[in-house]
């Protein structure tokens, strides 16, 4: 793990995008959240949700929205695929992604249609540190 702008976390191992996704590679399906750096801008985040189960996605896409008091922002998938997983449990409880955004707090599983193109396109923990430092 290492420490991009202002504290937040990033972990080593996970794939980064612009908008501050990030994906973790699990055999062909690729969890998806947002990073500690985009929760800690939305600060306390009320709703999530995400497109159903079944629901194709491209990359670089909406597929999901998140909303706090201060602001909503769209999720943006990562990767193309079919969302195979949504975390049932952020309906109840949306604040787990401010409390453990790399871990409970994932919002979707896709199974990926073309990872090796897609993963190329994303930034790795040392391009993403990079990235949020200069904003």
């Amino acid at each position: 793990m290492s420490k991009g702008a202002k504290g937040t976390k990033v972990i080593d191992g996970l794939y980064y995008t612009k908008e501050h996704e990030w994906a973790k590679v699990q055999g062909d399906m690729v969890i998806v959240g947002i990073t500690d750096y985009a929760q800690n801008a939305l600060h306390e985040i009320t709703f999530v949700e995400i497109k159903e189960p079944g629901t194709d996605v491209t990359a670089g896409e909406e597929c999901g929205l998140v909303e706090s008091m201060k602001a909503s922002s769209d999720v943006f998938s990562p990767v193309s695929g079919q969302i195979a997983e949504v975390n049932t449990a952020l309906d109840d409880a949306p604040e787990i992604v401010n409390q453990d955004p790399y871990g409970k707090g994932w919002m979707c599983k896709i199974k990926c249609s073309n990872p090796k193109q897609d993963l190329k396109k994303l930034m790795d923990s040392k391009a993403y540190s990079a990235f949020i430092v200069s904003k």
